[in-house]
């Protein structure tokens, strides 16, 4: 009876503290913002999470001043104070920053002081950084009861996306990749990649797969904006 009723206790938890407010802030708020609002015909937004990573965010960054556009990167806390450097020439070059956590920690595994610090102490790093950080992603794009209740506290704008390519599955080839991202994308469309993070080696397949999909999409007559422009208008 006692292992009833704390198997009750914990699935009401799990209810109530996970899927409840992931499907609310994933499908029904309008502070989630998923696709780009306005557009002047075939306008697309390149973003990357889970960097910086010394072994391939130089490289991706060549790959985007090669074919003159400009990306938002999602940045996890800890890698950016670490890789101070790739964040500067990530500001000079002109692309969009946001936070995507201080350690990658998915909200489901997060208890309620976690959450709070996760913001806290994430945004603090940028802060030192001299970045003053307006937009944020969670990890896998999961919400607990405090995730987006912390965001707004903070002034932070949630965004996610519309298309993905699954590029940090093992085995994922560039051509795979590539194949997926131009059959899906279309104008509006916010499109998430990762420069770090997933199964050993994935980003050089996701790099691979940009440098032949990018100069397609331009020829093609997409305008990549960033998610600073989208915004702002």
């Amino acid at each position: 009876m006692i292992a009833l009723y704390i198997l009750l206790v914990l699935l009401l938890v799990f209810m109530f503290y996970m899927v409840i407010p992931n499907y609310i802030a994933r499908n029904k708020s309008k502070e989630v913002i998923k696709t780009i609002n306005k557009s002047n015909g075939k306008t697309i937004a390149l973003t990357f999470d889970d960097g910086p990573d010394p072994l391939y965010t130089n490289r991706l960054l060549d790959i985007l001043k090669q074919n003159n556009i400009k990306a938002t990167f999602f940045l996890v806390a800890d890698k950016a104070d670490q890789n101070k450097d790739i964040v500067k020439r990530m500001v000079e070059e002109g692309h969009g920053i946001g936070m995507h956590t201080l350690y990658h920690k998915s909200a489901w595994l997060s208890l309620p002081h976690e959450t709070i610090n996760e913001f806290k102490k994430g945004l603090a790093i940028f802060d030192r950084l001299g970045l003053d950080i307006t937009y944020y992603r969670p990890p896998w794009g999961t919400f607990n009861a405090l995730t987006l209740k912390n965001a707004l506290k903070n002034n932070l704008k949630i965004i996610l996306w519309t298309v993905e390519a699954f590029d940090w599955r093992k085995n994922n080839s560039s051509s795979n990749i590539e194949r997926i991202l131009l059959s899906r994308i279309k104008d509006k469309d916010i499109i998430v990649l990762h420069d770090s993070g997933g199964a050993k080696g994935a980003p050089n397949n996701t790099l691979g797969a940009l440098e032949s999909t990018i100069p397609k999409l331009l020829n093609s007559g997409f305008d990549f904006i960033t998610i600073d422009e989208m915004i702002k208008g």
